[in-house]
C-alpha cells in the first residue's frame, strides 16, 4: 500500500495490500508533543540532556566466539571472507586492529550507542575516530574517516507491535551540494580529499593481495547515512558492508552515488510517478527497502529489495530513490522517518519538504508475507513461521567453498532492534545531526 499526503490532501492511489492493512499517517494529536493517533508513547529522548563518548572507554576488540559482536561467517573476520579472499585475507587483516565502545543512555538505557574505528598505524589507538555528542537538544553523529562507524539504536528487542521514529536536523553524508558532487571545500562527495579510501580489506571478490589503495575507490562509488532500519539481530554495532547487507529486514537509507549515470540506479519523481534516470535526481535520495528472501548478488550475501515509492513496486534490478530530500533546508525544516510493525505489517513512513512535492507525509506497507514475498526474518517467534522459506547459501572462492546452512529454519526467531547512523566499516564518511528519538506501542 502507498500513500502520499501533501498538506491536507491525500491523494488516491492504487491498493497494492488489503485495506485493513491501510492505517492513514500517524497524525499528531493536539495539546501533547509527540503524541500520535493510535499510539502511546513510551520512550522518548529530546537530547535536552549532554551526551559525550568521550566518556566511555575505546576497547579493542578481537572478533572471534569471545567477542560480544561475534555473529555469523559473515563478521569482520568471518569465514564469508576466507573464502572469498584465501590466506591473503588473514594477512591483510592483521594490518589493522578494531576498537570499539559501547554505552547506554536514554530514560533506563532504553537506547545504545555502538561506535567502532580501526587502528591501521599500530600506536594503540583508533585512527580518525567517529563521536557522538549532544548540544542544545540536538544528537551529533560525527565521522572524520570512512574506516570507522557510529550508530545508535534500541538496547532492548522492541516489542511485537511499535512504532519508532527519529527527527532529522542536519545531513552531511554526500550528494550534491549547489548542484555540484564536489563541494567548494575540496570534499568529493561528502569525503575528505586527503589520502585514499577504499574498501580494504572486506569485498566480495577480486585480488585480496592488492595494496590498500588499490582497492575499489569508496570516494568516486558512494557515501551515505541509515535514517532508520530494523535489524535482525542483538548487538546491532557497526561491521564491513557485505555483513549490513544481510540483517537488514526494512531500511530507509541514503545511498548517494557520485556522478552516477549508469542502469543500475532510478529516481522516482514523486510529482508525476514516472521513474528517472538517477541523475534527475540531486543524490540526496531516499531509498525505502522491504528486504526480501531472495539473494541479490551472486558472490556475496545480501537480500533482495521490494522497492515501493510513488512511481509503483519494484523487485530486484535498479536501485529506487523514493524521493530527494532537501538537506540545505534543515534545521529549519527538518525530516522525520519512522517504521511501524503493526496487524502482521511493515510500514515505512517519511515526512518533510521534499523535492517536486513539497511538504508531505510518504507510507509504504507491506504485509509480512505478501503476493509470496516474505519480508526478510520478519519473525519475532518460532510461531510466526514455518521455515518455507530457509535455503543453503553456498560461496566458492580462492579459499575453497563454505556453505552457509539454514539461513532461515523453522524454529528460528529473529528479533527486531533499530538502528540510525552509518553501520559500515569501510564505506561512508560525514555528520549528521538527529533528535527525538521515540518508541510507541498501539494504543
Amino acid at each position: 500500500m502507498r500513500k502520499l499526503v501533501r498538506g491536507a490532501v491525500a491523494l488516491a492511489l492504487p491498493m497494492l495490500m488489503p485495506a485493513a492493512l491501510s492505517a492513514a499517517p500517524a497524525q499528531a494529536e493536539t495539546g501533547r508533543p509527540g503524541a500520535r493517533d493510535g499510539w502511546r508513547l513510551v520512550a522518548s529522548e529530546p537530547f535536552d540532556r549532554h551526551i559525550d563518548d568521550a566518556k566511555a572507554p575505546w576497547k579493542p576488540d578481537g572478533d572471534g566466539p569471545s567477542s560480544p559482536y561475534n555473529v555469523d561467517v559473515y563478521d569482520n573476520d568471518g569465514a564469508y571472507f576466507d573464502t572469498m579472499g584465501g590466506p591473503a585475507f588473514r594477512q591483510q587483516l592483521a594490518k589493522m586492529k578494531t576498537y570499539r565502545k559501547s554505552f547506554a543512555f536514554g530514560q533506563r538505557g532504553w537506547l545504545t550507542a555502538e561506535l567502532a574505528a580501526r587502528d591501521a598505524d599500530g600506536d594503540g589507538r583508533p585512527d580518525a575516530p567517529p563521536t557522538l555528542t549532544s548540544r542544545k537538544g540536538v544528537a551529533r553523529l560525527d565521522e572524520p574517516g570512512h574506516q570507522a562507524g557510529v550508530v545508535i539504536r534500541s538496547t532492548r528487542d522492541l516489542p511485537a507491535e511499535y512504532r519508532v521514529e527519529m527527527t532529522l536536523r542536519g545531513l552531511d553524508f554526500g550528494g550534491q551540494r549547489n548542484g555540484s558532487w564536489d563541494y567548494p571545500d575540496g570534499r568529493i562527495n561528502g569525503y575528505s580529499p586527503e589520502g585514499c579510501k577504499t574498501n580494504f580489506p572486506w569485498a566480495s571478490g577480486g585480488d585480496y593481495t592488492r595494496p590498500e589503495c588499490e582497492w575499489a575507490d569508496v570516494r568516486t562509488d558512494s557515501n551515505g547515512f541509515y535514517y532508520m532500519s530494523i535489524m535482525d539481530y542483538r548487538q546491532v554495532a557497526p561491521h564491513n558492508n557485505v555483513f549490513v547487507h544481510g540483517h537488514r529486514k526494512v531500511a530507509m537509507d541514503g545511498y548517494n552515488r557520485y556522478k552516477y549515470t549508469g542502469k543500475g540506479l532510478l529516481y522516482c519523481n514523486p510529482a508525476t510517478g514516472q521513474y528517472e534516470p538517477y541523475s534527475a535526481g540531486t543524490g540526496n535520495g531516499v531509498n525505502a527497502i522491504f528486504m526480501t528472501d531472495d539473494r541479490r548478488y551472486p558472490t556475496m550475501p545480501g537480500t533482495e529489495y521490494l522497492m515501493e515509492s510513488e512511481c509503483g513496486l519494484r523487485k530486484g534490478g535498479a536501485i529506487v530513490s523514493t524521493v530527494d530530500l532537501k538537506p540545505e533546508l534543515l534545521p529549519k525544516e527538518p525530516y522525520t522517518f519512522a517504521v511501524e510493525r503493526r496487524g502482521g505489517a511493515y510500514t515505512m513512513e517519511m515526512s518533510g519538504v521534499f523535492a517536486h512535492v513539497g511538504k508531505a507525509t510518504l507510507r509504504y506497507t507491506r504485509s509480512f508475507v505478501q503476493d509470496g514475498e516474505p519480508i526478510w526474518h520478519y519473525n519475532q517467534k518460532p510461531g510466526e513461521y514455518d521455515g518455507r522459506f530457509n535455503a543453503d547459501w553456498t560461496w566458492t572462492g580462492p579459499g575453497g567453498t563454505l556453505v552457509d546452512r539454514d539461513t532461515w529454519p523453522a524454529g528460528s526467531a529473529y528479533p527486531d532492534r533499530f538502528m540510525i547512523g552509518d553501520p559500515h566499516m569501510n564505506f561512508y564518511e560525514g555528520s549528521a545531526q538527529v533528535d527525538d528519538i521515540r518508541l510507541y506501542v498501539p494504543r
